[in-house]
């Protein structure tokens, strides 16, 4: 089997799709789940956090040990802790319960994204690997839209079942990594794994600031979007008067917009200059965070109009990612799988921080959504634009 298979692109984009699968599934469930487990919706909501915190802790940690036993033996202890976890989750008799076994799945659910970003790069050079991570982001894109319509269809059995198909795909992915995914750091490449040599990694990489503002530019723009996922049971149902089985109406465009964006980088990768694509998606955000900004301030709330300005945003997110990641991970090839975690980790920590305090400020308006969007585009801004990935000639 070729390493560019289409067997092989869908593999990996099916372990990548674990986290979001994961999070935005059992969205619309938060109702039922608040009345099944005499739970308030903020408790309910702080499951995010007891599964993002240790998720984003654990990304500094699935790097370094696919690097000392391998990328294949890495994803066999994540996701099938994962499983487990899922199958606690489902029967959990009180949200402390679900807070614990939710955090299981936030220590082993990283492993097949941290693990799918360095098996790209194992494999790919140059146009190629940014055109491969496109295709892996394209089909992972795809999960947030599809998450909520299955969680929203499972809703009908029970929320139980929701945490069962987690655990279901889960093991399917297991299954097809084993079988189809070649092992991409044999054992006379692989580094010994002790608390010191991951820390030497850490300090290399952290304190390389080229490094850490691609990577902040990266976990920005994805936070830009993300703070709506988080928010999207108070966004859709409080402000834009949809039901729990509606949550489509906000994954299907944002996700048809980021799955476009990917295409785009895919078809421009080898085209165009890595700095042009990633100027270019920097203006299309703004100018479309400007948009999302009058929307939200000079309207009233309707769910065409506040939910086109997410979409359109993701089209300029998705086409810098592939740029950005790439650039971090051509940092330090040598501790590649540590570098994909230092990408994850700090993506994921903007995330747990959006989870846990900014998306409960900021979701009493749609204006507040739309400002933090704004913020942290900015962000991102404010990092990449003293990089020399930014600097460069713009061909």
């Amino acid at each position: 089997m070729k390493s560019s298979s289409p067997i092989f692109v869908v593999v990996l984009a099916s372990l990548a799709a674990l986290a979001p699968f994961a999070i935005d599934t059992y969205l619309p469930a938060f109702s039922a789940m608040e009345s099944d487990l005499g739970a308030t919706t903020l408790q309910v909501q702080q499951s995010l956090t007891f599964y993002l915190l240790p998720y984003t802790l654990m990304t500094l940690w699935h790097g370094a040990i696919s690097d000392a036993i391998g990328r294949i033996s890495t994803i066999k202890w994540g996701l099938g802790l994962f499983v487990l976890a899922s199958i606690g989750c489902a029967f959990a008799p009180n949200v402390e319960t679900l807070w614990f076994f939710r955090a299981l799945q936030g220590i082993a659910g990283g492993a097949g994204n941290v693990v799918a970003r360095a098996m790209v790069r194992d494999l790919f050079e140059g146009a190629q690997a940014q055109r491969v991570m496109a295709t892996v982001q394209m089909l992972f894109g795809i999960a947030p839209a599809v998450a909520p319509v299955i969680g929203g269809w499972l809703l009908g059995i029970h929320w139980q079942a929701i945490f069962v198909f987690l655990a279901l795909y889960a093991a399917a992915s297991l299954w097809a990594a084993v079988k189809f995914l070649p092992e991409t750091m044999p054992e006379p490449k692989r580094i010994k794994l002790s608390v010191h040599s991951v820390l030497s990694g850490y300090r290399q990489i952290f304190t390389d600031c080229e490094f850490g503002r691609i990577v902040i530019a990266v976990g920005a723009n994805f936070s830009g979007f993300f703070i709506y996922v988080l928010s999207s049971h108070v966004f859709l149902i409080k402000h834009l008067g949809l039901t729990q089985y509606q949550f489509g109406w906000l994954f299907i465009p944002t996700v048809c917009g980021m799955v476009f964006g990917s295409y785009l980088a895919k078809r421009a990768a080898g085209r165009y200059s890595p700095q042009r694509i990633l100027r270019t998606a920097y203006i299309w955000m703004f100018l479309i965070v400007l948009l999302n900004l009058l929307v939200c301030y000079f309207l009233p709330a309707d769910y065409i109009y506040n939910i086109a300005p997410v979409a359109l945003f993701n089209i300029g997110m998705a086409l810098a990612m592939p740029v950005l990641s790439i650039a971090a991970l051509d940092r330090h090839p040598r501790i590649r799988g540590t570098a994909a975690s230092g990408q994850a980790f700090i993506q994921m920590l903007l995330s747990t921080v959006s989870a846990g305090m900014v998306a409960p400020l900021v979701w009493h308006h749609p204006s507040g959504l739309a400002l933090a969007m704004a913020v942290y585009v900015l962000i991102g801004w404010l990092a990449i634009r003293k990089t020399r990935l930014w600097r460069s000639k713009v061909i």
